[in-house]
């Protein structure tokens, strides 16, 4: 390698730093109170001298996505980068296109329903349409995410993945599952053949005590398992009569939506990004 191309690598690499910073520094404000932070306490959350920090802020400040109170000298976020974040979650993407259904749904059976997405190893809420019942779930308001495996919604995901990387995420989530007490190997697997068997997640009086659940997932056009659709009530609204109903209500939804998927949502690659979370 010559003097060019190791100078080359040497400036590629400062990039790199360079935008591991900034983001470092927008992680950072993302989590601060309403009202901002200073430099000095940004420098220490971010492990960065103050001056470095300094000269980062003021780089966004010019690209207008952080802003200082004149009075407090706290930095926050700007309204362009919400305005900014606003727009990158439209354009067709999956929340869009599942919105209608939670709310059609919602109304038309009276419970609330969920929106969840594959992030890596788990499962993430992207939107909500709450019903008039009070619950509790496992992933709770919108851009909570729990382990695949937790939940009906995350089942029914799982349950869907190709057989290669189903075991996958079984072997890294089983110590995950036992946390909630939920299940051993024989078990789970034995709960993932009846999803698959019957095509939905359903579970009555649970983990989770006076609560049910029923999901079923929302396939790409391989037919593997990106999303899902989960409604959660109290025990008494998911009987044996009414279940049918429901199953097949989030059954027809779900095979619609399908059809309406864009391979290439950034929301289907990258879920928790919706919410500023890492992969």
């Amino acid at each position: 390698m010559n003097s060019t191309e190791r100078n080359k690598d040497v400036t590629k690499e400062a990039g790199v730093g360079a935008v591991s910073r900034l983001f470092a520094v927008l992680r950072c404000l993302g989590e601060c109170p309403e009202g901002g932070e200073r430099v000095t306490q940004l420098a220490q959350q971010v492990g960065l001298s103050q001056p470095t920090t300094h000269r980062l802020l003021r780089s966004l400040m010019d690209e207008g996505m952080v802003e200082q109170d004149a009075r407090s000298k706290r930095y926050r976020l700007s309204l362009e980068f919400f305005a900014l974040a606003a727009r990158a979650g439209q354009s067709g993407n999956l929340r869009d296109v599942v919105r209608p259904s939670l709310l059609r749904m919602s109304a038309s059976l009276g419970d609330s329903l969920f929106l969840l997405a594959r992030s890596g190893f788990d499962a993430v809420c992207l939107d909500r349409s709450e019903g008039p019942y009070p619950i509790r779930t496992f992933t709770g308001d919108i851009g909570g995410r729990v382990a695949l495996g937790v939940g009906q919604g995350s089942l029914a995901i799982l349950a869907f993945l190709p057989e290669e990387e189903r075991d996958t995420v079984i072997r890294y989530n089983l110590p995950r599952l036992r946390d909630f007490h939920l299940y051993d190997e024989v078990m789970l697997r034995s709960e993932i053949d009846t999803v698959r068997r019957q095509g939905y997640a359903a579970r009555n009086t649970g983990v989770l005590e006076g609560m049910a659940g029923l999901a079923v997932p929302i396939l790409d056009r391989e037919g593997k398992a990106v999303a899902a659709l989960s409604v959660a009530t109290i025990s008494d609204r998911l009987n044996a009569d009414r279940m049918p109903t429901v199953v097949d209500l989030l059954k027809r939804e779900a095979a619609a939506i399908s059809q309406k998927i864009n391979p290439f949502d950034p929301v289907l690659r990258r879920p928790s990004q919706v919410f500023g979370q890492k992969e």
